[in-house]
Order: C-alpha cells, then sequence, then structure tokens
C-alpha cells in the first residue's frame, strides 16, 4: 500500500484527521514532525472521543498540557488515533470507532489501550504518537507493532487534560520508531531542554526469574538474543529475583479495576453504550472492596520498597514485553483472560514509580511478528534507558524495518 487514506482504512488507527495542523511555534526540537493524540488526550475544538459512545461528540475547549507542549517545540498535531474505549483493554479491538489493525498483518491485534498511536507509527501515519500507559498500554502496542515507546516515571510527564484510567498508575508516553526520535519527544513533554542521547548498555542488567511457566519459545528465543547483544558489549547479566512481582498484576489489577468502578459509576446506568468488553472489565471492580482496595495499595508500596532494593545492585532490568506471539484479532476470547496474559510482563512496572522503555528486538521464528524487550531502570532513569536503547538500535536493524501496510 503506498496512500495515507489506504493505509488509513486498512489499519483503522486514525479516527480524527486534523487538517491543517493544530497551531504551532514555527521552530524548535519538534519542527516539522508530525504528531498524533491517542483520543483520550484532549485538543481544544478537535473531537475527542476515548473510543466511547459517551462522548462521540465531545469537542474540549481546552487542550492537554502536552498538546501545548508539542505546539510550543514546533510539533505538527495531525492526527486523533484510536484506542481501546476509554483506555480499557490490551487489543484495541473495543472502540467505538472499530477495531485497529496491526500493521504488520491485518489479521491480528495490534495491542493496547493505545493501539492506533503504536500502528500509526508502524505505518507511517505519523512520526511519533502520544499513547498513556496504565498496565502496559504503550509498551503491549509498541511490541506488537515493532516501534519503541516509553513509558516515563508517574508525574514525570503532566496528565492534566487527559482522560485517566486510573490517576494513581497512569503516565502519558511517547511512541516512535527509534530512541532518537522519542528521546526528543520525551524531553519536549517533561518540559526539559532535547541533550544529546550517550549510547551506552547499562553496566549491570537485573534478569528477574520469571514468575511463570508458559513463556513462548519463540519470544524467549528473541529477547534471550538481543540479551547477548548488550552482554557482548560488556553489561553483566545477573539473575535477580523481585520480591513480590508474581502478584503484582492481581495488585495492580484490584488498585486499577476499583478506580474504574468509581470513575464510571454513573455512566453504568447506561450499559447499552459501553462497548460489551469494556463493561465486562468495569464490572469487575464494583466487586473490589476498600478493604481489597487498601491492602492492594499497601502491597503497591512493598513492592515499589523491594525494587528500591534491586536497583542498588543493578542498573536496569530485562524482560520481553509480551509473553506470546502477538494474538490474532478473535470475537470469542475471554476478554479478561487475553488482557491479564498480554499484561504478565508489563503489568509490575506499572507499580513501579520508574520507568520502562520498549524496544524492537526481533522478529517471532514462526510467525514473523514483532516481538518487544523491556528496560526498566530507578525512579528518574528515562535517561539512562534511553542511552541504553539508543545504543542497542545502534547495533540492531529492528527499529529499521518496515510493516507491509505502511504509507510509501
Amino acid at each position: 500500500m503506498t496512500s495515507d487514506d489506504e493505509v488509513r482504512a486498512a489499519t483503522n488507527a486514525v479516527v480524527t484527521v486534523i487538517d491543517p495542523p493544530l497551531p504551532h511555534a514555527p521552530d524548535g526540537p519538534l519542527a516539522g514532525v508530525r504528531v498524533g493524540l491517542k483520543d483520550n488526550i484532549d485538543t481544544a475544538g478537535v473531537l475527542t472521543t476515548c473510543g466511547s459512545a459517551f462522548f462521540a461528540d465531545r469537542v474540549p475547549d481546552v487542550g492537554a498540557e502536552v498538546v501545548a507542549r508539542l505546539a510550543a517545540a514546533g510539533a505538527l498535531v495531525v492526527a486523533k488515533l484510536n484506542l481501546s474505549e476509554f483506555a480499557i483493554g490490551l487489543t484495541s479491538q473495543n472502540s467505538a470507532s472499530g477495531p485497529v489493525r496491526n500493521p504488520w498483518d491485518l489479521r491480528r491485534v495490534p495491542g493496547g489501550s493505545s493501539g492506533g498511536s503504536a500502528a500509526a507509527v508502524a505505518a507511517g501515519l505519523v512520526d511519533v504518537a502520544l499513547g498513556t500507559d496504565t498496565g502496559g498500554s504503550v509498551r503491549v502496542p509498541a511490541a506488537a507493532c515493532g516501534v519503541t515507546a516509553l513509558r516515563p516515571g508517574v508525574s514525570v510527564v503532566p496528565d492534566a487534560g487527559t482522560f485517566p484510567v486510573c490517576e494513581l498508575v497512569d503516565t502519558v508516553g511517547p511512541l516512535a520508531r527509534d530512541v532518537e526520535l522519542l528521546a526528543r519527544a520525551f524531553a519536549v513533554l517533561a518540559g526539559h531542554e532535547p541533550r544529546d542521547l550517550q549510547p551506552a548498555p547499562p553496566r549491570r542488567i537485573g534478569v528477574p526469574a520469571l514468575w511463570f511457566d508458559d513463556l513462548d519459545p519463540g519470544v524467549a528465543e528473541v529477547v534471550a538474543a538481543a540479551g547477548q547483544v548488550f552482554a557482548d558489549g560488556g553489561a553483566e547479566l545477573v539473575p535477580v529475583e523481585v520480591t513480590g512481582v508474581a502478584s503484582a498484576q492481581h495488585v495492580l489489577y484490584t488498585i486499577v479495576y476499583a478506580g474504574m468502578a468509581e470513575l464510571h459509576q454513573q455512566r453504568l446506568a447506561r450499559p447499552e453504550l459501553f462497548q460489551p468488553d469494556t463493561l465486562t472489565r468495569i464490572r469487575v471492580g464494583i466487586g473490589v472492596s476498600e478493604g481489597d482496595r487498601a491492602e492492594a495499595l499497601e502491597a503497591r508500596a512493598e513492592f515499589q520498597r523491594g525494587l528500591d532494593d534491586v536497583f542498588g545492585s543493578v542498573d536496569a532490568l530485562l524482560t520481553p514485553t509480551l509473553p506470546v506471539d502477538v494474538p490474532a484479532a478473535r470475537t470469542d476470547d475471554d476478554v479478561l483472560a487475553v488482557s491479564r496474559r498480554l499484561a504478565q510482563l508489563t503489568a509490575p512496572w506499572s507499580l513501579h514509580a520508574g520507568p520502562t522503555l520498549s524496544l524492537p528486538a526481533g522478529r517471532h521464528p514462526v510467525s514473523g511478528m514483532p516481538v518487544g524487550l523491556q528496560l526498566t531502570a530507578a525512579v528518574g532513569g528515562e535517561d539512562l534507558l534511553l542511552d541504553a536503547g539508543a545504543w542497542f538500535q545502534q547495533r540492531t536493524p529492528w527499529h529499521t524495518l518496515r510493516p507491509p501496510c505502511a504509507v510509501g
């Protein structure tokens, strides 16, 4: 495929084309960079639907703070991007605008909830996209679509004007093909002057013992090879134990589902307006008691204390981003089971207050679909991760590959 229109139609990644782009500075660190926004990020005077029939006609008067920062840096905000309804879900099939499709294989999901963001970057419809990440919602689609994404530390990027899932753990993060552009976008979003990257591998990389026994063999093979790239470059790969990691996903979901049920309580009076998958997830939160939530918050604090200890001995942690090959889009799946499976490796680092970077690491030996790896650092470790990612991408080609369904 060659034209923007054909690729937009095939992937369903874009819900609104902004032409001309939003007003912007004539120059700056992102001058000329085409940016798309996940459609739960407010844009003044432009429809912002959150992928939901509830917001089918919602046009904010004021844009999000991150939009103002992008515009001041010269970015061309050209599109609003499809997503899982209210950013709930990890397949991007539950949207009032229809399902998003993976540009590497249109029969497969792009991941979620920022599926339109990852698909639009991979397909060349935008250069940078913004997503939001609660349990893995920028990292999962980045891995599934073969692009690079950063979940910044909590509160590093302002979330004012972004519709939440759970404010305690939500972050706004950028996606791009490569670390160099991602780093520039992150600096702008965080209110920093862009810096020159200093590509270097972390000195000591912790490799957590897996807390489940069914990692896809193809994923394991690709990520082990990527880990060897770091080892060959002088990094020491160190087996580590992360206390509480086996229960981290349950802890996260207890906090998040309780928050979702509270946030959408009044909307539950109109269940017919929800996408069925979204409604299923929100209703789970109704059964979470205040006691359950309080216990989960204490478990989160304990998990963070344990991670502080781990980062006293290693510079970063390395894991796959997804535990499975990119799944096919199906209508008969158990949506809760699929969501839990896809987030097995991202959810723990959502309890962490620090950053995680997802990088394209290779291609699945059976399907040929993208495989991603995650690097996680201590609070304030965004620069370390970006330098490590730039170093890795100097030595690997995976971020340069283009999917069959792409512009040009």
